[in-house]
C-alpha cells in the first residue's frame, strides 16, 4: 500500500498552479489516511504553506538554493534526490508540466524505477495501483498496474478531481536550504510571450482556430469570444504555420496536449496531429464550412457554416447567458 507519499508542487506568477492541487489530491487518495509531504521551491508564503495544508499536504519541504535560478530542473532533481531518503516515499508524484517532463525521468533513472508518464487518472486497487495514460495519440489507453517498488508517475493537467480543501488542516512547515554540486546547464532567461490569456494546458475552455480563420485579424473574435467565457484562446498548427498567430499557442502532436471541459475548433480541418492534442477534451463542438471535415468524426457538436457569421452569435448568446 502507498502510505507516504511526495509530492512536487509548482508557482507560477506566485500562484500555486492548478495542477499542483490535483497531484495533492492524487496522492491524498492514494495515501488513504497515511502521509502526503510536499515539495514547494524558492516560496516562503505562509498562505500557499496553508493552501497545501488544506488540500492534503501533512508535511511542507519549503526549499531554497544558492542556485535558485540557474535550472529548474536540476534543483527539483537535487530536492528530489535530498527529501526523498529522508522521507523514505512509496509514491513520488509531480504535474506533466515543462519542469515535471524533465525532471520526472532523470530522477526516476537516478534511483532506478519506471516512470508512468502523462497519466490522467491514478486508483489504488488492492495491493496495487493502477496508471492510465493515453498511447497512440490519444486514440487508446495504457494501464500500468504497479504492485512492488516506488511508484513515481506525472500527471497530466485537467484530469484528476481535485478534493474539496479542509481549511481545518495543518502540516509541518520544513525550511530545507540545498546547496547545488557542479552546475552542468545554467539558465539565462526565459523568453515568455507577453499575454494575460489562461494556461492552455489548466483551462477549462479553449477556443482554438485552424487556417479557416484566414488571417491575424481572424482570431480577434476568438479572443473576444474566449474572454466571455473565461477561457483561453489555441491553435492549430497550420493556423500558426500561416503566421496567424504565435507558436505558443498550438495545441497538437508537436504543440500543447489540453484538456478542457469545453474545446471550441474554429476553422480546424481536424488532422491527426492536432486531434492527438484535443481529442481527450471532455466536450468537443466544431465549427467548419466543410461538413465533411475530419473534425466533425472527434466533435460531440457540430455547426456547418462561416466563423464570420457563428462566432459573433455564439458571442452574443453567451453574453446574455453569462449576465
Amino acid at each position: 500500500m502507498t502510505k507516504n507519499v511526495l509530492v512536487v508542487t509548482e508557482i507560477r506568477d506566485g500562484k500555486l498552479r492548478k495542477v499542483s492541487l490535483e497531484v495533492l489530491s492524487a496522492a491524498k487518495r492514494m495515501a488513504d489516511g497515511g502521509k502526503v509531504t510536499a515539495i514547494i521551491i524558492d516560496n516562503n508564503n505562509q498562505e500557499l504553506f496553508s493552501l497545501l495544508a488544506h488540500y492534503g499536504a501533512d508535511q511542507i519541504f519549503a526549499v531554497s538554493s544558492n542556485q535558485q535560478d540557474n535550472n529548474p530542473t536540476e534543483l527539483c532533481c537535487d530536492a528530489l534526490a535530498t527529501i526523498s531518503s529522508r522521507v523514505n516515499p512509496d509514491a513520488i508524484l509531480l504535474g506533466h508540466t515543462s519542469i515535471g517532463k524533465d525532471a520526472a525521468p532523470l530522477f526516476a533513472a537516478h534511483i532506478g524505477t519506471a516512470l508512468i508518464s502523462d497519466c490522467i487518472d491514478i486508483e489504488v486497487n488492492g495491493d496495487s495501483v493502477v496508471c492510465t495514460s493515453p498511447i497512440y495519440s490519444g486514440k487508446a489507453f495504457h494501464k500500468a498496474r504497479i504492485k512492488e517498488g516506488i511508484i513515481m508517475a506525472t500527471i497530466r493537467p485537467n484530469n484528476i478531481r481535485i478534493e474539496e480543501p479542509d481549511t481545518s488542516r495543518t502540516a509541518e512547515i520544513i525550511n530545507y536550504a540545498i546547496e547545488h554540486r557542479n552546475v552542468r546547464t545554467e539558465l539565462k532567461s526565459v523568453i515568455r510571450k507577453a499575454s494575460d490569456s489562461i494556461d492552455l494546458s489548466e483551462a477549462k475552455i479553449i477556443v482554438s482556430g485552424g487556417r479557416g480563420v484566414k488571417s491575424a485579424d481572424g482570431f480577434k473574435p476568438l479572443y473576444e469570444l474566449a474572454e466571455v467565457v473565461g477561457g483561453a484562446v489555441g491553435a492549430s498548427r497550420a493556423a500558426c504555420d500561416a503566421g496567424y498567430c504565435d507558436y505558443s499557442l498550438q495545441i497538437g502532436q508537436t504543440g500543447k496536449v489540453v484538456t478542457p471541459d469545453l474545446y471550441l475548433a474554429c476553422g480546424i480541418s481536424g488532422a491527426i496531429q492536432h486531434i492527438a492534442g484535443m481529442s481527450n477534451s471532455k466536450a468537443i463542438v466544431a465549427i467548419n464550412t466543410d461538413p465533411e471535415a475530419p473534425i466533425f468524426k472527434v466533435a460531440d457538436y457540430g455547426i456547418v457554416g462561416d466563423l464570420s457569421q457563428v462566432i459573433p452569435i455564439l458571442r452574443e448568446k453567451l453574453r446574455k447567458l453569462s449576465h
